[in-house]
């Protein structure tokens, strides 16, 4: 079962495609799964209902966010896409997703507010993350108001416009403070989710440098397998537990410190 989160902890998500790595990540301490299809092609893609149905099944009590992309490629959508998401956004809230995961730009590198705003509405009540479109964006301080002006995105998963986490690290300080500044004291407040790259080898340095800004919760997306073109193209990713576990074990331990402190 996952680690229970208390306040002094920070929930882990764990990026998951298949009933196998879902299990591997809540058995190594995930607090929950943003669930796609195709993680090994393009980043992930909308899961199969089947899909969603399963991981539910065998992880009962695991928060799920559903990703909601319809196709690789990039983040501007056309009607047709939008009727697809809006579809799947519907069929994820009938089978209990916990959330939905999202995000829309327009062709000049800006958030599309509208086209992300019925999208949201018609996520809501769920939660909303808004995912990494967000690193494709003109400008971070730009898009995070954008974001915040559409209201019920709960949280915005970004590497800080870095290919990882620890490359912007100064990026997702500015974010943060920026964030709570726009939140304030509100009950739903916005919330950056760092992920890429969260593994045990970056995890420290990025603990050391958010923790202060109130870092809440962390993505990963550790696996093993298909990398498209690759020699092993044939081989399926899955999610390796033991890294799942290396990161859960120390993000608990510095917390605990902190606690203690």
């Amino acid at each position: 079962m996952a680690a229970s989160t208390t306040s002094r902890s920070i929930i882990l998500e764990v990026c998951v495609d298949s009933v196998e790595s879902a299990l591997n990540a809540v058995s190594a301490g995930a607090d929950r799964l943003e669930l796609c299809g195709n993680l090994g092609l393009g980043g992930g893609t909308t899961p199969s209902i089947g899909l969603f149905k399963a991981v539910h099944k065998a992880a009962p009590g695991i928060p799920i966010m559903a990703m909601v992309r319809p196709r690789v490629g990039d983040f501007v959508y056309s009607d047709c896409d939008m009727d697809v998401m809006l579809e799947d956004i519907r069929s994820f809230k009938r089978h209990g997703a916990r959330g939905i995961v999202l995000g829309i730009l327009t062709a000049e590198g800006t958030v599309d507010v509208e086209r992300t705003k019925r999208l949201v509405d018609a996520a809501l009540p769920l939660e909303i993350c808004f995912h990494r479109a967000f690193d494709m964006t003109r400008d971070p301080m730009e898009a995070l108001s954008a974001v915040a002006s559409i209201g019920g995105i709960s949280r915005i998963l970004t590497s800080g416009h870095g290919k990882r986490v620890l490359d912007a690290v100064d990026t997702l300080v500015a974010l943060h403070r920026a964030a709570n500044r726009i939140s304030g004291s509100e009950p739903w407040a916005l919330t950056i989710l760092p992920g890429s790259g969260v593994n045990v080898d970056t995890i420290d340095p990025i603990l050391v440098s958010l923790l202060p800004e109130g870092l809440r919760e962390l993505h990963m997306s550790d696996g093993m397998g298909m990398s498209v073109g690759s020699e092993h193209e044939w081989s399926v990713w899955q999610t390796d537990p033991n890294a799942v576990k290396e990161v859960r074990l120390i993000v608990d331990m510095v917390c605990e410190r902190i606690a203690i402190a």
